[in-house]
């Protein structure tokens, strides 16, 4: 059921029906030329200039309330007052009959049983005690529900289409109803062919209404413009959905975006396209027909100049091999730039930061372009735009425009290593294996942690969590001697960075081989691997060693209330400091590994963003002289493949 929302500001409370259908009929009777109109009615009502019937008399309108035993609700009743029906309504309606055929609907259409089992018991109690008004329509009916009634007196209207086979929409009162069928006709008369311009009193405010919303919003008043590009929207006046829809994508919502034509302009296509495209692709991520679904997502651009087309292939390409990167001119396209090599390695904040101080420097690639909308499909930078932040940059001004600057959202990494005990909405089950490594930079952590002359230990364009399970887990083989990892990279902090897996195999102790001293090679490492306990069924474990210039310095396991230790062990980190009674305080061995060595790990780019990736060397030994090992492979069933033996 679609509920819609009347904001007219050409009309108040008072419904003064008379002024407004004069304006229709007469904004009506000036879209269109006497002979070009099919029905011999309304070519009557143009040369009237006006397209309702004669007043219902007062006497009449009682005589009507006492046949149907019912006062009628305030908007339809001052509408019988100055027209007994309407032609050209709109919305498969032609025209609003006279009120000798208004009659209680009593369930004509048998509906009552259909919608009993749903959960709207006013929608199913509707048909049996909805006043009926007669039309002239496309299998269409008008319902008033007596059932549904606001403070001021005022019935829902039920529009229900036979041919659509869905929920009624929904209108608050039958004076909504007429304003959603006016603004419907302004829409269409909008569109007219060349040399047929729609321009009156309405129109004319209207536009400048969009003019001041697209300064509001490049000032930084979104919420303003946004209100206002809506109610011309609904007018189609021209630039207003497409602004709108802007604010729209950037509040979170690109389910439906078409972007008003802009996509096929060759002034706006490089920015808007990549969003529709990177919709489209999420829509459809887990869909095996892609190429049939691509080739329909890109017929939208049929009709478009070459380059719009050759924008929209190339667009999608990138968007399913994931290398999209948003790109604007000037200072804003710089800070673009450097943000994304902030957030590939892990400092979103910073990112977030770096794109916010250069915001006041973006400028628009034409009139109807209010916000870098690009950014949503950008690939590192796209998910740094949280519904907090995408409030922040709306709120900021741009575009040469001035205004208050708004309070920057909050940070979203709390620091440290604690958070690590935190539950994950995503999923994440607390366990994780990380290793840290001193004056190495991210990309030089394939070095130090992968076997030499191991290729699949190349660092990977960045991935979020679920690429990297689909791109480097599902359909290998594995096998119970080796346990390499599979580890998102970045900076954990001043002079260190980290390479973290989020998925662990189960521990095992008696194989188990730190990779901290192979890390350590002319600097140092820090290793941890650790899982809460569960009740009933883990007692938990928590591995920490540390090593210098390919030495083990140090460590400690601690395996539910035992704990094995090597080495000369800081007191800070003495694993004693952790257990209590037999239970290990993993929150505070984090806290203490962090002060320690003064590192941090980046909670929303490893549960939300994207970073790159790489395969490390086995966190296992290789099987000893008679221990036995099991290789396992995974893969599609096909037609021809051999039966199980």
């Amino acid at each position: 059921m679609t509920t819609h929302t009347t904001t007219d500001t050409t009309t108040d409370t008072a419904f003064d029906w008379r002024s407004f259908l004069a304006r229709w009929s007469e904004e009506w009777a000036d879209a269109h030329h006497p002979g070009e109109l099919d029905d011999e009615a309304d070519e009557a009502a143009l040369r009237r200039r006006w397209l309702g019937s004669e007043p219902v008399p007062a006497a009449r309108i009682t005589a009507l309330e006492e046949r149907l035993g019912r006062r009628l609700p305030p908007s339809y009743r001052g509408f019988l007052e100055v027209a007994d029906g309407w032609r050209c309504v709109g919305d498969s309606v032609w025209v609003l009959c006279g009120s000798e055929g208004v009659r209680w609907h009593e369930d004509a259409l048998g509906m009552t049983e259909a919608y009993a089992d749903g959960e709207d018991d006013q929608l199913a109690g509707m048909w049996a005690r909805a006043l009926e008004v007669d039309v002239e329509s496309d299998m269409t009916w008008l319902l008033l529900d007596p059932g549904d009634v606001d403070g001021d007196g005022e019935w829902a209207v039920y529009v229900y289409k036979g041919w659509a086979g869905e929920c009624p929409d929904r209108y608050a009162s039958f004076w909504d109803y007429m304003q959603a069928r006016y603004r419907e006709f302004h829409a269409s008369a909008a569109n007219r062919p060349e040399g047929r311009e729609f321009d009156n009193a309405t129109t004319r405010a209207l536009d400048a209404s969009v003019e001041q919303a697209r300064r509001d919003a490049l000032r930084g008043d979104w919420e303003r413009a946004e209100a206002a590009l809506a109610e011309a929207a609904s007018y189609g006046r021209p630039g207003a959905r497409a602004m709108h829809e802007q604010i729209t994508a950037l509040r979170g919502d690109t389910r439906s975006l078409q972007f008003a034509g802009l996509a096929c302009d060759p002034v706006y296509a490089a920015e808007v396209v990549p969003v529709l495209a990177a919709a489209h692709v999420e829509r459809h991520r887990h869909v095996e027909s892609r190429r049939d679904k691509d080739a329909w997502w890109l017929q939208r651009f049929m009709q478009a100049p070459d380059v719009v087309q050759e924008t929209g292939r190339e667009v999608l390409r990138q968007m399913r091999e994931g290398a999209y990167r948003y790109a604007a001119a000037g200072s804003f396209g710089r800070a673009v730039e450097a943000a994304r090599e902030q957030a590939r390695w892990g400092e979103t904040d910073a990112a977030w930061r770096t794109l916010t101080d250069a915001l006041p420097g973006w400028q628009p690639v034409g009139p109807d372009h209010i916000a870098p909308v690009g950014l949503l499909a950008d690939r590192v930078l796209g998910p740094l735009l949280t519904p907090e932040r995408c409030r922040e940059l709306l709120a900021t001004p741009r575009g040469g425009e001035s205004g208050d600057v708004p309070a920057p959202a909050p940070d979203l990494d709390p620091g440290g290593l604690a958070w690590l005990t935190e539950p994950d909405p995503r999923g994440w089950d607390g366990a994780c294996r990380f290793v840290l490594v001193e004056g190495a930079a991210p990309g030089e952590l394939p070095a130090h942690l992968a076997d030499d002359g191991d290729q699949a230990a190349l660092l990977h364009d960045p991935m979020d969590r679920w690429e990297a399970e689909q791109k480097f887990r599902v359909n290998r083989p594995s096998s119970t001697y080796d346990d390499k990892a599979l580890t998102a990279v970045g900076r954990a902090g001043p002079g260190w960075s980290f390479a973290f897996d989020a998925r662990p195999n189960p521990f095992n102790e008696q194989r188990f081989t730190s990779p901290a001293a192979a890390a350590s090679r002319g600097t140092r490492a820090v290793v941890v691997w650790y899982e809460p306990a569960r009740p009933d069924w883990s007692p938990g474990y928590f591995h920490l060693s540390v090593a210098v210039n390919g030495e083990e310095r140090y460590a400690f396991t601690a395996l539910g209330s035992e704990i094995r230790r090597s080495g000369a062990i800081p007191p800070a980190l003495a694993p004693d400091r952790f257990s209590t009674s037999g239970q290990w305080d993993e929150r505070a061995a984090l806290e203490a590994i962090a002060a320690e060595f003064g590192v941090s790990l980046p909670r929303f780019a490893l549960t939300e963003g994207r970073l790159h990736a790489f395969t490390t060397r086995s966190w296992t030994r290789q099987p000893g002289p008679g221990e036995a090992y099991v290789v396992m492979g995974f893969g599609p069933l096909t037609d021809d493949a051999d039966p199980p033996r």
